[in-house]
């Protein structure tokens, strides 16, 4: 990417893809600012994991997405804000709905507000495929139905639609990123390829919920180049983007294609207490990324191969994150 960027806030910057996208932002911003949820460890999250001399060009601020007065001292000032804060555990917004659906819904709300208050260039705001629920459709476009199968989707459902009705009623500049299922290095065992990888490589046997689901994965320098496209692409504002590989793949297959890599047999286990309620369950998620792949350019690079072996190098340098003998929500 040529396009030079100003000044840059990330929120959920210490998480998964944010702390990838910082690294990212880092080498085309003027300045880069990363919005971490406070806490009195000062723990940066996965920014930790990035290079000292990186992390050195970094603004890192702490707050609460919660909180206007916290949100707003962090947006003063930008030129562009990438919106990935939010709580993504599905399993944990079952036992706490309210904490989940206030953190993105009134989160979400206190970045518009203050992205509106201060004249932001532009919003990058995260979805996410759960937004859909179970496909109707064999492949899943910008105009498939919204379905709030789990709190966390229908939390993201609201974020998405004060997205939109700020982009309607105030014609603030905002894009929505729809990422499917993101994966790679620094992943928890949150998710389920990580999940599988730590247990192939460090225990005698793989434990999962329901291994016929159907998923589609993109690896995360691939997710990360679409936010920078979201964020930079001219005439674009008040639209969504899926992103997505246009494949799919069981969790039952996954487990047989990292076991090849890996060069161990595995046996597996269903685990009644990783599975969702039946109703809560999404059985199929497959991208159609055509919308991305005409207005914004992009389109994954990135293999699936590849990407596993990528995520499977990294969790072998660096176990102590992942306890195996555990069921991370």
């Amino acid at each position: 990417m040529q396009t030079k960027l100003g000044k840059v806030l990330v929120t959920g910057a210490g998480g998964f893809i944010g702390s990838h996208l910082v690294e990212r932002l880092v080498e085309v911003s003027e300045k880069v600012t990363a919005f971490v949820h406070y806490n009195s460890r000062q723990d940066i999250g996965l920014l930790q994991y990035t290079a000292q001399a990186v992390l050195k060009k970094v603004n890192i601020v702490f707050g609460e997405l919660k909180d206007p007065h916290s949100v707003a001292q962090a947006v003063r000032g930008q030129d562009i804000v990438f919106h990935l804060g939010a709580l993504i555990g599905i399993p944990y917004s079952y036992q706490n709905p309210r904490d989940v659906i206030e953190t993105n819904t009134i989160g979400t709300l206190n970045v518009l507000m203050a992205a509106k208050e201060f004249g932001i260039r532009r919003v990058i705001h995260t979805s996410t495929s759960e937004v859909y629920g179970t496909a109707q459709t064999h492949q899943i476009n910008e105009n498939h139905p919204l379905q709030g199968q789990s709190p966390y989707s229908a939390s993201k459902i609201g974020a998405d639609k004060i997205v939109e009705s700020f982009a309607n009623s105030y014609r603030l500049p905002v894009v929505t990123i729809r990422p499917f299922n993101t994966y790679g290095p620094r992943q928890s065992m949150r998710a389920v390829i990580p999940t599988i990888i730590a247990q192939a490589l460090f225990q005698k046997e793989i434990v999962l919920g329901n291994l016929d689901t159907v998923r589609d994965f993109t690896y995360v320098g691939d997710t990360v180049e679409a936010f920078l496209l979201g964020g930079t692409v001219e005439g674009v504002e008040g639209q969504v983007f899926n992103l997505g590989s246009n494949s799919e793949i069981t969790i039952g297959n996954i487990v047989q294609s990292v076991c090849k890599i890996i060069g161990r047999e595995k046996q597996i286990r269903s685990d009644g207490q990783r599975k969702r309620p039946e109703k809560s369950e999404v059985l199929r998620l497959r991208s159609d990324y055509t919308k991305a792949k005409e207005k914004l350019g992009w389109q994954p690079t990135t293999s699936f191969d590849k990407g596993l072996m990528e995520t499977i190098n990294w969790i072998q340098k660096n176990p102590q994150g992942y306890l195996v003998d555990q069921y991370v929500i």
